[in-house]
């Protein structure tokens, strides 16, 4: 069985070109279009109490803005108390340190092969294909990241990876890679899947898992699921190594509870998942199960820029529910490949230029018509479109003023059209008199307004003049 198959994948730098291709795929903005509509559904089902939302909302967004900003020391409360349990703490500030540290451990352990619980941190440092080039099998255990894994396709969704698949090109996979026969089954398919993960879980020399929440005051790694891999992939093999970005800790046991309330109702309308997972540690002496070693990778990769920022940091508040990309009208019509990342969606637009440079996703954050959806669900209250149009000011600083600006001076700069169009807009608005001429102009010659306009008409209608101006309305109107 291979499912480390390795396809090509859209870069967010040729987002534009990426999107239009999106576009024209009928089955898969068929698919999306279903199953944005059910979570929407399910959602509104599971918070329908408006007051009990709206005070749960303002409690997380508190519980995570009081985190942040005690964040280091957290951070070394977190190591501490991980350190006392007998869990092996690891420092990784770029995804190739990380990388390195996980080999590290495999490599002490002669390990060949590793199962993997669901970790978006792990796809954001391209773990799989990392340990690949060094001989190691990394498989994944989540049913929707080992379907796009046998797929050689990355995650299109934080919580769901393969919402873009449909049952027949699934059991279309399976068939070929585990010659298996075909069925439109979903249960049957399912039960495909657990049987051929069955013997990854028992011969894995190393099992990887993320992390949804840190708990600095005992130590605690908390991690919610489904499926009950991730539980297998924590316990069974003699090896655990969970990864998390440096985001994800917070103070205190008691901040768990709204958290929690809130993810699985904002991400996929389900009042509780299936297992909360509390780790604690390696086993102990007097218990059956569990890893006989254990070790933490925090990551930082742009985190602490972002944190730099007092707006951007708002950013890692998100706890990862995927309610902004369900809700948002772009990322239900192009799905998660297209922007070529990690994140994709909203949450992404906004996190991804942290993590991969704002030169290489400068048109993510244009990818919104700033409609407000995204922030409205966010169940910790991240103001995303106000942080969109930071980045959209800071992609277009010219080099002298990015330096005096905190996203490591990493605009891309305006065109020179842009620069002449900025500038002409200028000199008509900054007078009365410009003003007026050019609103004469305009209103006489609009017949010669042009059919192509730039950019514009690649998706939009022509602009043409209206026939008179709104001064000329106005004095029609009064009856001057």
């Amino acid at each position: 069985m291979n499912t480390q198959t390795i396809h090509f994948h859209p870069k967010p730098e040729t987002f534009k070109q990426n999107a239009v291709g999106a576009l024209a795929d009928a089955p898969l903005r068929k698919s999306l279009r279903t199953a944005m509509d059910m979570l929407m559904t399910r959602r509104k089902g599971v918070l329908s109490d408006e007051h009990e939302l709206q005070a749960l909302r303002t409690l997380c967004e508190h519980i995570r803005q009081r985190s942040l900003a005690r964040l280091p020391e957290l951070l070394e409360e977190l190591e501490a108390n991980l350190t006392r349990l007998g869990v092996k703490v690891h420092w990784a500030e770029t995804p190739d340190e990380a990388c390195r540290i996980i080999h590290g451990i495999m490599a002490e352990k002669n390990g060949r092969l590793m199962v993997k619980g669901k970790s978006m941190v792990s796809e954001e440092i391209e773990l799989n294909h990392y340990l690949e080039e060094k001989g190691i099998s990394a498989i994944e255990s989540d049913l929707g990241e080992y379907i796009v894994q046998m797929a050689g396709e990355k995650p299109t969704h934080i919580v769901m990876p393969a919402i873009h698949k449909t049952k027949e090109q699934v059991s279309e996979l399976f068939h070929n890679h585990l010659h298996t026969a075909p069925t439109d089954d979903v249960d049957e398919l399912t039960g495909i899947a657990r049987r051929a993960l069955r013997d990854i879980y028992r011969t894995a020399d190393v099992g990887l898992s993320g992390v949804n929440f840190a708990v600095a005051e005992t130590g605690t790694l908390c991690l919610v699921e489904n499926e009950g891999n991730g539980r297998l992939t924590t316990t069974v093999p003699p090896v655990h190594i969970a990864i998390t970005g440096i985001e994800k800790v917070v103070a205190k046991l008691s901040d768990i509870p709204p958290l929690y309330s809130l993810l699985p109702r904002s991400a996929i309308g389900q009042p509780i998942t299936t297992y909360f997972n509390m780790i604690t540690g390696p086993r102990r002496s007097e218990e059956l199960d569990g890893p006989q070693e254990m070790h933490l990778v925090l990551l930082d990769n742009g985190r602490s820029q972002a944190y730099a920022d007092e707006q951007m940091r708002q950013t890692l508040q998100c706890i990862r529910c995927g309610a902004c990309m369900n809700h948002c009208p772009v990322y239900t019509r192009i799905g998660g490949a297209a922007y070529g990342t990690t994140y994709p969606g909203p949450i992404g637009e906004i996190i991804s230029p942290h993590l991969l440079g704002l030169e290489s996703t400068k048109d993510l954050p244009t990818a919104s018509s700033l409609c407000g959806a995204c922030a409205e669900v966010c169940p910790v209250r991240i103001p995303i479109p106000d942080l969109l149009i930071r980045l959209r000011e800071e992609a277009q600083r010219s080099p002298d003023e990015k330096v005096a600006h905190p996203i490591r001076g990493q605009g891309a700069s305006h065109s020179l059209g842009e620069q002449l169009a900025w500038r002409t807009f200028n000199g008509i608005f900054s007078g009365n008199k410009a003003y007026r001429a050019f609103g004469w102009a305009a209103t006489r010659f609009r017949s010669l307004a042009p059919s192509k306009q730039l950019g514009w008409t690649q998706n939009r209608v022509p602009l043409k003049p209206a026939a008179k101006t709104l001064h000329q309305l106005v004095a029609e109107k009064l009856g001057r």
